[in-house]
């Protein structure tokens, strides 16, 4: 296929079991395909199920039916119907994921954490801490940080700590959850700057941007999943 991934007739709900087991539709019949170089917003008022979206991409949520058709080398993944390893192995090489918190094992150094998807590909050590040297000076995170783990940093540290691993290696489709939220001018620009980057790379973005000027200069279009969940809701 063209797209480096397209979605087919996606449904989706949540049961919440410690309440009766009452049904929480979110989505019904979504669809939208994403194209290398690609970059699409993901729109709709708050708790309209922008993050969900992300999520089920990235295979932490299951769909209930329909398709998320990933091209991963040379091939084409279901993420709504594959095994587990496929799911791991399409997060390793294929999908790039930026969520709105970082979750890391305690004691890592924070130089370790942004180089760790690079060696995961394959890069040797030494290139993959430049590469993390080089992401981390950008985003302007001290360098007396950079031998300790992240877990006690700021919050917007924390935030450009993840920026910069989801950034690190190269990956076809990068989900962003929020990643210029609660960043000074500064550091969006520059997190705007890495955006551009990827998609001049040929990387295809879907991503949820709160500022409508970062979205508009970071997204070629958008995805508006409020009719979506209304056609849940039904």
């Amino acid at each position: 296929m063209d797209a480096l991934l397209q979605i087919d007739g996606l449904h989706k709900h949540f049961t919440l079991h410690m309440q009766n087991s009452a049904q929480i539709p979110v989505f019904s019949g979504l669809d939208f395909s994403l194209m290398p170089g690609e970059a699409v917003a993901i729109t709709g008022p708050s708790g309209v199920g922008k993050s969900s979206l992300l999520k089920i991409v990235y295979g932490t949520y299951r769909a209930d039916s329909g398709r998320i058709l990933v091209s991963h080398e040379g091939g084409v993944v279901d993420m709504a119907s594959a095994a587990p390893r496929e799911i791991i192995a399409v997060r390793r090489r294929t999908i790039g994921y930026v969520s709105q918190f970082l979750r890391v094992i305690p004691r890592v150094p924070t130089l370790d954490i942004v180089a760790e998807p690079m060696i995961e590909r394959g890069a040797c050590e030494e290139k993959a801490r430049e590469r993390a040297r080089t992401l981390l000076d950008r985003l302007q995170v001290p360098e007396r940080l950079w031998p300790l783990s992240p877990v006690t940093f700021s919050g917007g540290e924390q935030q450009r700590v993840n920026i910069a691993r989801g950034f690190s290696a190269p990956h076809p489709i990068l989900l962003l959850d929020e990643p210029t939220a609660s960043l000074d001018a500064g550091n969006r620009a520059r997190v705007l700057e890495l955006v551009a980057e990827a998609r001049a790379a040929g990387s295809a973005i879907l991503g949820i941007f709160h500022d409508e000027a970062d979205r508009q200069a970071a997204c070629s279009k958008s995805l508006d999943v409020q009719r979506f969940a209304e056609a849940a809701h039904g």
